[in-house]
C-alpha cells in the first residue's frame, strides 16, 4: 500500500521510563523497533522533551539507546510537551530551550545520517529558536495544523519560514515522483490502416 516508515518513540531513558509509562516496557518498545526494521520498514524513533526528566542524564540516555541499536533510526523526531490539562503531565515544568538545542546537537553528532525532526510543540517555538534547532543538526520537520491532537504550525506557515531562511525541501527515495509513461495519441483509423496492411500470418 506504500508504507514506508513507521513512528514508535521510545519517549525517554530507560531509567526514567517506569515515572511516565506503565502500560507497556521499555524492552516491549525496543522489540517493536526491531519488528519494523526486519520487516524493511524505516524506523522513525526520537523522544519527548519535558516529561519530569533530568536533561543531562535522561537526554543522553535515550539518545545512548537509539544510537546504539543494530542500525541508527531513519528519523529522530524531537517532541517538546504539549502540556494538556487533566493529563499527568499537566504542570509539569517545561524544558528549556537550551535544552533541546543541547539534545539536537548530541543526536546529530552520534547519528550523523538520521534525519532529525522537529515534531510536537514545535508551535510554542517562535521562529528564531527552530532556527537555532536546525543550526544545531535538525533537519526536516512534521508539518500539518494537527499532531495527533494538539495544535502544530502549518505548511503554509512552514513554507514562509523556510523560504526566509534559504531552506529547502529534502527530496527522498520515499518522495520521488515517478513519472506516468506517455503515449501517443493515434486515432482509430491508424489501428485500422495497420490492420489492413499488414501480411497475413503462414
Amino acid at each position: 500500500a506504500g508504507l514506508t516508515a513507521y513512528n514508535h518513540t521510545v519517549d525517554t531513558s530507560r531509567e526514567h521510563y517506569p515515572n511516565v509509562i506503565t502500560t507497556r516496557s521499555y524492552d516491549e518498545r525496543l522489540q517493536t523497533l526491531e519488528n519494523v526494521r526486519e520487516e524493511g520498514i524505516h524506523v522513525c524513533s526520537g523522544g519527548i522533551l519535558g516529561l519530569g526528566e533530568t536533561p543531562a542524564t535522561d537526554h543522553v540516555g535515550m539518545i545512548h539507546t537509539l544510537a546504539t541499536l543494530p542500525a541508527h533510526p531513519e528519523s529522530f523526531p524531537v517532541n517538546k510537551l504539549v502540556p494538556i490539562k487533566g493529563t499527568p503531565m499537566y504542570g509539569q515544568e517545561a524544558v528549556k530551550f537550551e535544552d533541546i538545542v543541547r539534545c539536537i546537537a548530541t543526536a546529530r553528532l552520534v547519528m550523523p545520517a538520521t534525519i532529525i525532526r522537529l515534531a510536537a510543540g514545535r508551535i510554542s517555538m517562535p521562529e528564531s529558536e527552530q532556527m537555532l534547532c536546525f543550526m544545531a543538526g535538525a533537519n526536516a520537520v512534521f508539518t500539518g495544523e494537527k499532531m495527533l491532537t494538539t495544535d502544530c504550525n502549518g505548511w503554509d506557515e512552514d513554507k514562509s519560514m523556510f523560504e526566509r531562511w534559504g531552506l529547502f525541501p529534502m527530496h527522498t527515495e520515499a518522495s520521488k515522483v515517478v513519472e506516468e509513461p506517455k503515449f501517443e495519441a493515434q486515432s482509430f483509423e491508424h489501428f485500422k490502416q495497420q490492420t489492413t496492411t499488414a501480411e497475413p500470418a503462414a
